[in-house]
């Protein structure tokens, strides 16, 4: 079976052109397929390949002390999903557009555990008895594939849309904790300080994302699959792909941080 990790890390790089050359490097040792993408704010990566490669891979990146705490998602698949490797420079690792919306500025929103967020929605309320909205920041196209049940999903096909979109909800946000989620968490590590900047204060972050929570509980209070962007096209709560092949057996062996 072929690993595929997703992970990334808000951190200061000050030489994003070197560090892009040591992941390239390492990456290229394993035969890893997959994107890498760089910039001054940290690092964010797809990549597949074999079990050693990956953990080869892994373990040079955590000798890299703005590394060592980096969280990890993982699932499986027969084939590797990336036709090749790309190693990219950008100017953020997730594009917002937002002044103050980095968490290296703005600090990191606070964040719901999967079990937690999960026992919210079961009961219905949170633990001080304020209703839950549950707030997809993905676009159409991944929404469509599957979502949180009763979820607030945005008519956007970019995540720079997404504070235009979130305008006309505003109001109905005002008395609600609102717990914000995307496939592993990075979105939400943007748009989350900047809701709470922006006026909606009681904001939180679903830890890890949706893969997370798959890891972690299952699919409860979920519906459909999670949209992934390379060939498996998406992945159900047991982590298993739509297309490129099957998991081995279910695994929900406990978030790894994201």
């Amino acid at each position: 079976m072929i690993r595929n990790i997703a992970a990334y890390r808000f951190v200061e790089v000050d030489d994003p052109p070197a560090l892009a050359a040591d992941l390239r490097t390492w990456a290229e040792a394993g035969a890893l397929r997959g994107t890498v993408l760089v910039a001054p704010e940290g690092i964010n990566l797809f990549l597949a390949g074999a079990d050693d490669a990956i953990e080869g891979f892994l373990d040079r990146l955590r000798a890299d002390p703005r590394f060592a705490a980096i969280g990890v998602k993982h699932s499986w698949s027969q084939a590797v999903p990336f036709a090749r490797l790309k190693v990219k420079l950008k100017r953020e690792i997730i594009s917002f557009r937002r002044d103050g919306a980095s968490p290296l500025r703005a600090g990191r929103a606070p964040a719901v555990a999967p079990a937690v967020l999960a026992r919210w929605l079961r009961q219905g309320r949170d633990d001080d008895g304020r209703p839950v909205v549950t707030l997809d920041t993905r676009n159409r196209e991944e929404t469509g594939y599957g979502t949180f049940a009763g979820a607030l999903t945005l008519p956007i096909d970019n995540f720079t849309d997404l504070p235009a979109a979130l305008a006309p909800h505003r109001a109905a946000l005002a008395d609600a904790t609102v717990v914000s989620y995307c496939t592993g968490g990075i979105r939400c590590e943007k748009a989350a300080p900047w809701m709470r900047a922006s006026g909606i204060d009681r904001v939180f972050q679903l830890e890890g994302g949706i893969l997370g929570y798959f890891e972690a509980v299952g699919g409860e209070g979920f519906e459909g699959r999670c949209f992934v962007f390379d060939d498996r096209v998406a992945l159900d709560p047991d982590l298993r792909p739509l297309a490129g092949g099957a998991h081995p057996a279910p695994v929900h062996a406990g978030v790894q941080a994201a």
